[in-house]
């Protein structure tokens, strides 16, 4: 079945204006608000934010309002959603009438427990596969927890050791891939790589901050934002000691490729198939 909604995945750091003040000089492809800008066309169009794996989601509350504000939306609110209210109608019912559904960063933990066997998350995913234009977006571990398998912890080395990353069912809005955010900032490409040699049929998302991929029908995803996209392809890796090696010890592969997507460029992920997008001297 091809989904008739879209998914925005956001690698972190997305309302970049005013944090870093040296961005815009440094990268040309800097536009303050460019991937949030992608929430909805309309403002009749609903934004539900849904602050689930933030500890603190009233400091979140005010960070996306003032962001929002900013851009000139009015048409949002918030749902804090804890695991005693994921049944209630209330929540049901502010979730199918919206357009778009974000959901913040913070622990994709708190999000998989408390939403991934829920009626709320049968709901999103009947609209993402039947509504026309509607959208599943989120940032950091708002993005992790969209896979049907998502990182929950690894460890941060010099090498990839044997048994040092912590997988688990994610949300399943998307079947083929492992999604890690603040990419390159975090220096994240080691856990990433376990992760997708351990699944060999996923390909591994490394988002970077102030960067997207906006995927439509399933498979065909566009990059946005003024970082990078890598992907990480274990499908055709040859030697490798991940069933053989002991725990804490090295692993090693063969043959692990990356893609490394940019503004504009664009991928089929079901396909294979990557396409440029040009040279920057519009």
């Amino acid at each position: 079945m091809i989904p008739k909604g879209k998914l925005l995945i956001i690698g972190g750091k997305e309302d970049r204006d005013g944090d870093e003040p040296d961005m815009e000089e440094k990268n040309n492809n800097f536009s303050p608000n460019e991937i949030l800008k992608l929430l909805v066309t309309s403002n009749d169009d609903r934004i539900e934010v849904i602050t689930t794996a933030t500890s603190e989601p009233e400091e979140m509350q005010e960070t996306y309002t003032r962001t929002f504000e900013e851009i000139g939306y009015t048409n949002f609110g918030f749902l804090d959603i804890c695991d005693d209210q994921v049944h209630t109608d209330f929540y049901l019912k502010r979730i199918e009438e919206a357009k778009t559904i974000f959901f913040t960063g913070g622990d994709q933990d708190k999000i998989c427990r408390f939403l991934q066997p829920s009626v709320l998350t049968e709901v999103l995913k009947k609209k993402y596969n039947e509504e026309e234009g509607f959208m599943i977006a989120g940032t950091s571990a708002g993005a992790m927890c969209m896979p049907k398998i998502v990182i929950l912890e690894a460890v941060n080395g010099e090498a990839i050791l044997e048994h040092d990353i912590d997988l688990d069912s994610g949300l399943g809005f998307i079947e083929n891939c492992i999604i890690d955010t603040h990419f390159a900032h975090r220096a994240r490409f080691g856990r990433l790589s376990h992760a997708v040699i351990l699944h060999q049929e996923c390909w591994g998302i490394g988002l970077g901050e102030d960067t997207a991929l906006l995927i439509e029908e399933g498979h065909k995803a566009t990059c946005k934002g003024s970082g990078s996209v890598w992907i990480i392809n274990a499908k055709e890796i040859r030697q490798t000691n991940t069933e053989t090696a002991k725990k804490g010890f090295p692993v090693y592969v063969e043959n692990l490729k990356v893609h490394i997507l940019t503004d504009n460029c664009k991928i089929d992920l079901m396909n294979n198939i990557f396409e440029g997008a040009g040279t920057g001297d519009q």
